[in-house]
């Protein structure tokens, strides 16, 4: 070992001494709080993701182990025959595609209108920026009703069976606009638009050069938000959609489980009946699974983003 090797270790060394001498040691009152806290969080983790993976672990068991309640945690008697059942339906993935096109198409054209929304409330000199304000936080307080809106969807728009019916009358949240707004008003500097105005560049270039680039937490954020409930909606495409070609895949697996449960009920023979009864549990929990299955996937790339989207537009400065 060289000269300037031993000089490196003895430095390593001494600051590892030094570490030790001044870090301060836990209290007793410390380590009780760590040892409370991580109790709890432990309790959480436990009271999300059991039932999660008690789903998973039902519909990959067979019917008499989930009749006779022996899953509790893992899989019982290994099966697939609730899947089997699932996706022997040719509208399952009908369904899918269908959603996968509302969700893209019903998210872009949120984004879109959110986004152009939310910059002009956060512009302080946008001429009638009050008015337009009151407007959108009015929307949130009252809604015309159900009646109302299928009278002018189905009826004045001649919106029934297109897709128009399942976008448009939810592509813009009030709650979305206004948390955008903050994060334009608290998180991109003012002095960045000044600069911007003194060079000559117009509204839009602003919103596209500098607006954007620096809001990719909270478009994120929303995205995901607008995604997840488009995705799980069924109610709109129940009211406006008569054509089962166009039926997203929410509707698809709700129509599966209404037919087994008729079917079930029009049974005779109390075997076929009771074997029946165990199929429908078991495509219960299969359809839980293949429904939340792509929203799963998609979650933890973007994850990240949520806390930094949330509350850096919850503090200013």
């Amino acid at each position: 070992m060289t000269a300037s090797n031993k000089a490196i270790d003895n430095k390593k060394n001494y600051y590892k001494e030094l570490h030790k001498k001044n870090r301060i040691r836990d209290t007793k009152s410390d380590i009780v709080f760590d040892c409370i806290s991580m109790f709890f969080l432990v309790l959480a983790v436990v009271i999300v993701a059991y039932p999660l993976i008690y789903v998973v672990s039902s519909s990959l068991s067979s019917t008499d182990a989930v009749m006779a309640g022996r899953v509790w945690l893992l899989p019982v008697e290994f099966s697939l025959s609730a899947y089997e059942t699932t996706f022997k339906y040719d509208s399952i993935m009908t369904g899918y595609l269908n959603s996968i096109i509302y969700t893209i198409s019903g998210t872009l054209v949120s984004l879109f209108l959110t986004t152009l929304c939310a910059y002009c409330l956060a512009k302080k000199d946008f001429y009638g920026r009050k008015t337009v304000g009151f407007l959108v936080l009015f929307t949130m307080l009252f809604n015309a009703g159900l009646v109302p809106n299928y009278l002018l969807i189905n009826n004045t728009l001649n919106w029934g069976n297109t897709i128009w019916a399942l976008i448009v009358p939810n592509a813009m949240s009030a709650w979305h606009v206004i948390l955008m707004r903050s994060y334009f008003q608290n998180s991109i500097p003012e002095d960045l638009f000044e600069a911007s105005d003194i060079d000559g560049c117009s509204v839009y270039r602003q919103l596209v050069s500098i607006a954007l680039p620096l809001s990719g937490p909270i478009l994120a954020v929303i995205a995901l938000y607008t995604a997840v409930g488009i995705w799980n909606g069924y109610f709109d495409a129940l009211i406006y959609i008569n054509d089962k070609t166009m039926f997203p895949l929410q509707l698809v697996l709700r129509n599966i489980l209404i037919l087994n449960s008729m079917d079930m009920t029009t049974s005779v023979d109390l075997r076929e009946m009771a074997s029946r009864q165990g199929m429908y549990n078991l495509l219960k929990y299969a359809v839980i699974v293949v429904s939340s299955l792509p929203l799963l996937i998609m979650y933890p790339f973007v994850q990240k983003y949520f806390v930094k989207g949330i509350m850096v537009g919850s503090v200013k400065g």
